[in-house]
């Protein structure tokens, strides 16, 4: 579950404080995207960021990875300021192995003309000093991770179904064992039974990994089954955040009501629930 910015001991020791973001803004010109954006992501926890298009959630999560500058408030990991400009190489790496991102469409975020394999080893020796047997070991340990064999690595992305590439994709993220991964839509553009196989997949990664999630997405249908928490973005503000349970079943913002009175049988779990 997410923690308070505050919150920094506990019996036996100080508690880790993870991911805090506290009064992000961003404007583009006259228009507001992000006001005022405060939230917490303990180590190992889901929080789910949801609302309209245009309401500020990529806008959120692409100041967060350093995509976008923000024009105010501070972005922590575990206890670093990640809100300046990173001084040099060694840092902006440094800053992409702690956060990682995966998108809602992975075959144009895959290089076409690449395969799996070679996706996989190019992250690895920018990030890693392992030598070419240690890559290929890591390799395969990624795709076993993530469901996929040898074919699926010696294939290009063309070649492969959206929920492989989709796998891929986590693979690629995870190669630099981030402390946190953002999904932006990530299981959006799939269909509804091979979204229950990776959302099953994040879920064991997350157990065994002690990785966390910041999942952004419209879906409150999938929200139930991949966050802890919920926070709900509105004309780039927080209108409400808690247990996920507690915002999906009994809302206190009107604006929290009506996204969830907009979702048909939002109540239908997803197939294998």
């Amino acid at each position: 579950m997410t923690v308070s910015a505050k919150e920094r001991t506990a019996v036996g020791g100080p508690v880790v404080p993870g991911l805090v973001v506290e009064g992000l803004r961003k404007r583009y010109g006259d228009h507001t995207a992000v006001d005022g954006v405060s939230f917490s992501l303990a180590p190992g926890a889901s929080l789910a960021i949801v609302g309209e298009s245009g309401c500020g959630k990529t806008t959120t999560v692409r100041m967060l990875v350093g995509l976008e500058r923000p024009d105010g408030g501070t972005v922590r990991l575990d206890g670093r300021d990640r809100s300046a400009l990173p001084r040099g190489r060694g840092e902006r790496l440094a800053r992409a192995r702690e956060i990682q991102m995966v998108f809602q469409d992975p075959y144009l975020s895959l290089d076409p003309r690449v395969t799996v394999s070679g996706c996989l080893d190019g992250v690895l020796r920018l990030h890693s000093g392992l030598g070419p047997a240690g890559r290929r070991a890591r390799v395969a340990e990624l795709l076993d991770q993530v469901g996929l064999g040898a074919r699926e690595a010696s294939a290009l992305p063309r070649g492969l179904s959206g929920g492989q590439r989709q796998r891929v994709a986590i693979a690629r993220a995870l190669a630099v064992e981030p402390r946190v991964l953002v999904l932006d839509e990530a299981v959006a553009a799939l269909d509804v039974s091979i979204q229950a196989q990776i959302l099953e997949l994040l879920g064991a990664i997350r157990r065994e990994s002690g990785i966390g999630y910041l999942f952004v997405t419209h879906d409150l249908a999938v929200v139930r089954h991949i966050a802890d928490e919920v926070l709900v973005l509105k004309s780039g503000q927080v209108v409400e955040t808690g247990p996920a349970a507690r915002v999906l079943d009994a809302p206190q913002h009107p604006y929290t009501r009506l996204l969830l009175d907009s979702v048909p049988h939002r109540s239908r779990p997803l197939p294998g629930r």
